[in-house]
């Protein structure tokens, strides 16, 4: 799946994609079947109503969108935060019933709140969590999560509409050089150039990572099948935990994500991360209605990249997540 997986970084972190089609226009698109399945779906009706580029995952159940908020230059603990480290919105779409559901994260300043929401509640997308991630930050951000299901173009029409409404870059679409190289690119490549030793951290962590914008990216799913009333929602819908490296120089990096846990795995996690000198920032749900009950647990820390994988592997040996990768 390596082309894939390169394709989605040029995708996340150049925001690929054009504009193609008004807002509006995909609104009446005709109703899908009640067997709708990936496959059913036009996705290419659904980028023109986004005016952007998704990218199926690997699953080929999930098909996803990222909005990197390189418009906002924001400050953490003294650290410049990279899009791609805690930044990224993104919209996510699994065919089900007579259409698909959609969840997905926005990153927003304050004054955008408000008309953002309204705007989501207009257009028929709920919100499931408005709340903070991480501490000490400059200017303050918010996150938004959210939920639909219905029709994936007019479900994609009403987040471009509110996505109109804040400063969220506009994607660019990628050169035919680019994409070429995407498909051509070695993985271990792009990592021996990233300014963090990032065999030494996989091996403390025991999960690869890979190269985004900047920041290694590593994410884990748990072991049990999780849902929302009759879906099952995959990893990439946002259950799975994420970690982020941002290299800070000397060995040192930034880190943030979020553990996915449950009630019973919560405070044992926070007593190993503060363990390894990793603080813990946030603590809330994303969804309203999962089952199990899941948690999410945000942190944070800045020291030698090595050491903090250790610590971050610990805390993940509590929980129910699946194994180090081998």
């Amino acid at each position: 799946m390596k082309q894939l997986t390169m394709w989605s970084v040029v995708l996340l972190a150049a925001c690929a994609g054009g504009e193609s089609g008004e807002p509006g226009a995909a609104t009446g698109a005709p109703a899908l079947s009640a067997t709708a399945s990936a496959a059913s779906i036009d996705w290419s009706r659904v980028d023109s109503a986004f005016g952007r580029r998704g990218v199926l995952q690997a699953d080929s159940q999930v098909y996803r969108f990222g909005m990197p908020r390189g418009d906002l230059h924001v400050t953490a603990a003294g650290v410049d935060l990279r899009p791609t480290f805690a930044l990224g919105s993104w919209l996510a779409f699994k065919a089900h019933g007579d259409g698909a559901v959609a969840m997905g994260d926005l990153v927003l300043t304050e004054a955008e709140l408000a008309p953002v929401v309204a705007r989501l509640q207009q257009g028929g997308v709920e919100q499931t969590a408005i709340h903070h991630h991480i501490v000490q930050e400059s200017p303050r951000v918010l996150y938004v999560h959210i939920h639909a299901h219905g029709d994936p173009t007019a479900i994609a029409a009403t987040v471009r509409e509110a996505l109109a409404l804040t400063g969220t870059p506009q994607p660019s679409a990628p050169t035919t050089a680019a994409v070429a190289a995407a498909f051509a690119m070695d993985t271990s490549a792009v990592a021996a150039a990233f300014a963090m030793d990032t065999s030494a951290v996989t091996a403390a962590l025991g999960h690869r990572g890979q190269v985004n914008g900047g920041v290694w990216q590593v994410n884990v799913p748990r072991r049990e099948e999780i849902r929302s009333t009759t879906l099952v929602v995959p990893p990439s819908m946002g259950v799975g935990t994420v970690i982020n490296f941002q290299p800070t120089g000397d060995g040192r990096a930034a880190i943030t994500g979020d553990y996915v846990l449950l009630g019973s795995e919560v405070n044992r996690v926070i007593r190993m991360l503060n363990e390894h000198g990793i603080a813990v920032t946030s603590l809330h749900s994303h969804m309203l209605d999962e089952e199990p009950r899941l948690f999410f647990m945000h942190f944070w820390a800045n020291a030698n990249a090595v050491a903090l994988a250790r610590g971050l592997r610990a805390a993940l040996d509590l929980t129910n997540s699946q194994g180090p990768t081998r």
